[in-house]
């Protein structure tokens, strides 16, 4: 491509016999009511013997914790029997006698009882223990209110509510019950009411310490959390339908990564300076110095061919945008005109252009109703799809080669409006944000989330740019050569977890997003590769453009059923369904 120059750029309530209450989602493990001596209702540490043994190689595992998580589990998948076997057998129970009786008032309906037993388990956080005092008697309140007794309700209100003194809105609410039953509340306001009691045991448990009452699906949520980790540290995850298993740790190959070409397109005649998948992954549009933009159908099987030549351009096209829907194409000649595209015909629709001025890039507004370009004095136009301009943003917005991108909710454009600078204008707000690098930058590209740009540089560095909240530079790619040519990068594959690029060295480099490692340098074409795309509905594959006049499809190493194509002028590989 042209070299970089100066300017470039509430549930029915139930009640449970105390046998029924290993089936709750707390898991505990008593089968009959508790009455228990006086010494029993005090609280007092789980223990037994062994307690302070760890287990593990790493001896970071506390035996009492690990084994009540284990019993926890075994009730929560319903085997009760083995639960309360692993209790008996280990010494070690679920749950104190005090908090197993308070469990059970809680089911009973006991609240007066409840209550008091709350004070007894010590917890040391008196807020927590007025909060759970408040859930037990306003659970109370509306029972009271339920069966008619509307004088006990107030009863509680007064004189054991509002002694807390916490929640004061709250209170207001629950006055306003009284007053106004049928609404529940205040007029147009509804009040959540009675919940069934094994909810509001639940809602304590999340409440009261974890060592007082385990939370729900606890060892269930840190199995899932080890799993998701092993997952995030594989560089080579790149599949939705990998399956991951507790027998073994989890290790993807490289045979996730499209490391294959698969397909050669050669239907343009000089150098193919872009290319970009649609949103829905069922097309491909590139450009090229020859004047045209093309576009490509992918099919089922993931086999691309031509479907439409898009002639008219006087100059070089030196990018292309497709709109929201994927119904249309916008193409930009090199500081010329740019036209709007038909996908499904090929027919030209429209034609933007500046009197005297030239366009150099081009792009959609999210509803797809207006767009924007670049100009080449520097400042940034919006237009209706008719024409008819709408706004133009003077001064120093972007630069005779540059990309311009806006965020998916419309309110912030983001062009290269010096050498070493991106502006980030906010259109609402009428702010303007910066962020500059020490070297001249010659394309950017945003990801899928608006939260990074990926920035390439002329010192053969790509930067990784938080732009979400406080921006900051997060992550440096390096590796791909870059002397004279405007090399493009993207995101791709499962989640973005990947960045490719061009390189003048005629391969195609990919590397970890997270980590920053390079995982692949490709080998094939015989120029530079000067854009490189991600389908981003396929993350098996790739596709790059370079000055060897061809465009490479990227896929798994494995596919081996060949096809003929007359539309790309060269042996393909199906790709795979997505």
């Amino acid at each position: 491509m042209g070299g970089v120059g100066d300017e470039e750029p509430a549930t029915k309530r139930m009640k449970l016999s105390p046998g029924q209450l290993r089936g709750l989602s707390n898991g505990s493990s008593i089968t009959e009511p508790v009455a228990g001596s006086s010494r029993d209702l005090m609280a007092r540490p789980l223990t037994s013997e062994g307690d302070e043994e760890v287990v593990g190689s790493k001896g970071v595992i506390k035996r009492v914790e690990f084994v009540r998580l284990i019993a926890k589990a075994l009730y929560s998948l319903g085997y009760k029997k083995s639960g309360a076997h692993l209790e008996e057998e280990s010494g070690i129970p679920l749950h104190s006698s005090v908090v197993t009786l308070f469990m059970q008032q809680i089911l009973d309906g006991n609240w007066d009882g409840s209550v008091d037993t709350l004070q007894k388990i010590g917890l040391s956080d008196e807020n927590v223990t007025k909060s759970a005092s408040f859930m037990i008697l306003e659970q109370k309140f509306f029972e009271l209110l339920d069966d008619e007794k509307d004088m006990d309700a107030l009863k509680t209100l007064r004189t054991e509510i509002v002694p807390l003194c916490i929640n004061g809105s709250r209170v207001r609410e629950l006055s306003s019950c009284i007053v106004s039953p049928s609404f529940g509340g205040t007029p147009g306001k509804n009040i959540a009411r009675a919940k069934s009691r094994p909810k509001l045991l639940e809602d304590l448990q999340k409440l009261l310490p974890p060592t007082v009452m385990i939370l729900e699906r606890r060892l269930e949520h840190l199995v899932e959390q080890a799993l998701v980790l092993q997952r995030d540290a594989c560089i080579f995850h790149n599949s939705l339908n990998e399956e991951m298993s507790l027998y073994t740790d989890h290790r993807c190959g490289r045979d996730q990564i499209p490391s294959r070409t698969l397909q050669i397109l050669q239907a343009h005649s000089d150098e193919v300076w872009f290319l970009q998948f649609s949103h829905n992954g069922k097309y491909l549009a590139s450009s090229s110095s020859d004047r045209l933009a093309i576009i490509w159908e992918v099919d089922v099987n993931g086999c691309v061919s031509l479907k439409h030549r898009l002639s008219g351009h006087q100059k070089p096209v030196s990018i292309v945008s497709w709109s929201p829907d994927d119904h249309q194409l916008l193409t930009c000649g090199v500081e010329e005109v740019v036209r709007r595209w038909d996908v499904s015909s090929g027919e030209c629709l429209h034609v933007y252009e500046k009197p005297g001025l030239g366009l150099v890039s081009c792009g959609w507004f999210p509803d797809g109703k207006w767009i924007f370009s670049g100009v080449s004095d520097k400042s940034i136009c919006m237009w209706e799809l008719d024409g008819k301009e709408l706004e133009c943003w003077k001064g120093q917005r972007t630069l005779r080669i540059s990309d311009l991108e806006i965020t998916s909710d419309g309110k912030q454009i983001i062009s290269t409006c010096r050498d070493n600078a991106i502006l980030l204008l906010d259109r609402e707000a009428k702010v303007e944000i910066l962020i500059e690098e020490d070297q001249t930058i010659t394309s950017f590209s945003l990801s899928r989330d608006n939260r990074f740009l990926l920035v390439n540089l002329l010192n053969q560095e790509i930067h990784l740019w938080s732009i979400e909240g406080e921006i900051k530079l997060v992550a440096k790619y390096k590796g791909h050569k870059r002397t004279r040519f405007v090399i493009r990068s993207c995101f791709g594959g499962l989640e973005q977890a990947f960045i490719a690029s061009g390189s003048e060295d005629s391969q195609v480099y990919v590397w970890h997003r997270g980590s920053g490692e390079l995982i692949e340098a490709l080998p094939g074409h015989s120029g530079a590769v000067n854009c490189v795309s991600w389908n981003p509905t396929n993350t098996h594959m790739l596709a790059s453009a370079s000055d060897d006049r061809t465009i490479r499809i990227w896929g798994l190493k494995e596919l081996k059923v060949k096809h003929r194509d007359a539309h790309s002028n060269g042996v393909h590989y199906c790709n795979g369904g997505t």
